[in-house]
């Protein structure tokens, strides 16, 4: 199929949730981009592969996915301040309690395996349906079901949510990465 207008204006429309979903991943807004970048070299090179009518959020999200994996089991042979001891010598204090919360929330979410993570991302955040996250993760949609609530029990557990079932899909996620999920 060949990049026509239309296909490449949906591509670009794609591309904020693509970054939010790398920084899910990643921790790390310079990574996130480096991902979204070459998930959109991967798929402009691939896009013959793309089925007209399929879902191209679906397909990039799953290129995004792949290409965080193969990174990262190719990084986790590296040593590079694993204990983070440099890193938190050039930190400075936050001086608001919304900042606090958000990296109490994000050290919360950063605990969650990475299955559940992905799949609270997915749904939450980044407003796919429990079909297409099962899609993009290769899984039944009922494993995502369960691993989305799974993730949201932990989550409230480790940050002492009183009334967590009161929260929507979206309402944790959407902190993290500070957009509207969709």
């Amino acid at each position: 199929m060949p990049l026509t207008d239309s296909l490449r204006d949906d591509i670009l429309a794609a591309v904020p949730s693509l970054r939010a979903f790398a920084i899910s991943l990643s921790g790390n807004g310079d990574r996130a981009d480096d991902l979204v970048q070459e998930t959109l070299l991967r798929a402009l090179a691939n896009i013959d592969s793309f089925q007209p009518g399929s879902n191209l959020p679906a397909w990039l999200f799953t290129i995004l996915r792949n290409l965080f994996r193969s990174d990262y089991r190719k990084r986790r042979r590296e040593v590079e301040d694993a204990e983070g001891s440099y890193a938190k010598t050039l930190k400075s204090q936050p001086g608001q309690n919304a900042h606090l919360e958000f990296e109490e929330f994000r050290a919360a979410l950063e605990k969650l395996p990475q299955d559940q993570r992905e799949a609270l991302i997915l749904v939450g955040a980044s407003g796919f349906s429990y079909e297409d996250a099962a899609a993009i993760c290769g899984c039944a949609v009922g494993t995502i079901k369960s691993r989305v609530n799974r993730a949201r029990s932990k989550l409230s557990a480790m940050l002492y949510v009183d009334g967590a079932e009161d929260f929507g899909p979206d309402d944790t996620v959407r902190a993290v990465i500070g957009g509207s999920g969709g």
